[in-house]
């Protein structure tokens, strides 16, 4: 069975997200985006946890559960803080959990390191390996996953996290980390320079925070039997994984260096040059998953490792509609052509999939040209820095400096 699963989102009860992002919401746009396996995200969030208890029903599968057709999976993402060695250390890891019965042994579990009612993704002074510690002793079926690793904040890899691998993370509990999640702002293209790498599944997720970011990114099994355990198998062995639906990292607002308050966005060549300072403000610069990657790297890019799962790079349809027609995302044209393509072929994700000669027929040539485009990789890119998405580049014109998608330039740092 061919499941495309998006495992990392969050809910209405979390900061910053859509007030229509309950069961319901999560459900409506994952049919429109093409994804049959959804995270629940937040479950150690009260009221929400009460409303997945009510809303979902135990499938046949065994740990995954139903609502409307659609399969979802319990998750939650914690944000840990606290001090090793007086380092301050602020990591963001993703659980996956089997049933609401240890879904529930956790919360009771966690409370005792913070408010889960304060927030959807829970703040916990607690450290990584406490938090795998604590979930081995509820359950070895859980699944932890350290979530978007090369941001510079909240992340396990990032230039503000104070380590360099996952043994430093996690410590004596290393061995229960089977995989780590890319995060916008990387690929595992990116992710293969690093060999101490290799061990652990690339997994990618939307983190999405309203319906229309689902599936932005999304892994792609083909399993058995559909239930917790041949998925949490599959990315433990990656036997079924078939590929990953990955943002452009350049898309990502954290692949290059810079300062959003000064509009400095450069790329890490250039970065230390100044020293990775601000030539504006003189500050330091928010140094961006490219330069992360390349100081631990010892690999040229280009190098893929043995049982690697393949990857595809997708540009959410929205985007690459807005810049073919040169109307706003949110404009009433784009929304129609999004839903006249939805229409045609079922969901977004059949759109990426689609032969060049059916896009043509479905829909304009500047459209259909543009998806043809972006599946080649033949687009460039002003890259995301500090906070910033990056913007997607179309116009073969020299009037805006963009980044070659071809461009190798990360070899030679």
């Amino acid at each position: 069975m061919l499941v495309i699963a998006d495992l990392h989102v969050h809910s209405k009860y979390a900061r910053a997200t859509s007030p229509s992002f309950d069961i319901d919401g999560l459900a409506e746009g994952a049919k429109i985006k093409g994804i049959n396996l959804m995270a629940t995200g937040d479950f150690t969030h009260p009221i929400y946890f009460e409303h997945l208890k009510q809303k979902l029903v135990k499938s046949e599968e065994n740990g995954l559960f139903n609502y409307g057709g659609l399969r979802f999976i319990l998750s939650v993402e914690v944000s840990l803080i606290y001090k090793t060695n007086e380092k301050l250390k602020k990591m963001h890891h993703i659980l996956l959990a089997p049933s609401f019965e240890i879904a529930e042994q956790i919360n009771e579990r966690l409370k005792k390191y913070g408010s889960l009612s304060a927030d959807g993704r829970p703040i916990l002074s607690c450290t990584s390996p406490q938090l795998v510690e604590e979930l081995m002793g509820i359950s070895k079926e859980i699944l932890i996953v350290p979530a978007h690793a090369w941001t510079p904040h909240f992340s396990i890899f990032g230039s503000n996290s104070g380590v360099d691998s996952v043994k430093e993370a996690f410590e004596d509990q290393a061995d229960h980390i089977y995989a780590f999640e890319s995060g916008l702002s990387s690929d595992p293209e990116m992710n293969w320079m690093i060999s101490a790498l290799d061990k652990y599944t690339i997994i990618s997720n939307s983190d999405a925070h309203s319906k229309e970011k689902l599936g932005r990114e999304a892994n792609v099994f083909d399993l058995s039997e559909l239930s917790y355990k041949s998925l949490t198998t599959a990315i433990k062995t990656r036997k079924g994984f078939v590929k990953t639906y990955e943002f452009y990292p350049e898309e990502g607002k954290y692949h290059y260096d810079g300062h959003r308050s000064c509009k400095i966005n450069i790329p890490p060549w250039e970065s230390k040059k100044y020293g990775n300072i601000c030539p504006v403000c003189r500050k330091k610069l928010t140094l961006g998953v490219l330069h992360r990657v390349a100081q631990l790297a010892d690999r040229k890019l280009g190098f893929k490792p043995e049982n690697a799962v393949p990857f595809q790079r997708i540009v959410p349809l929205p985007t690459v509609i807005s810049k073919a027609i040169g109307k706003s995302e949110s404009s009433k044209l784009v929304h129609e052509e999004y839903n006249r393509l939805i229409l045609y072929f079922g969901n977004e994700f059949a759109v990426y999939e689609a032969p060049e000669e059916q896009l043509r027929l479905a829909t304009s040539t500047e459209i259909s040209s543009a998806i043809i485009r972006v599946n080649k990789g033949e687009i460039k890119w002003v890259p995301g820095y500090d906070g910033v998405f990056g913007e997607l580049v179309l116009d073969q014109s020299p009037k805006k400096k963009g980044v070659d998608k071809l461009q190798k330039s990360l070899s030679d740092f």
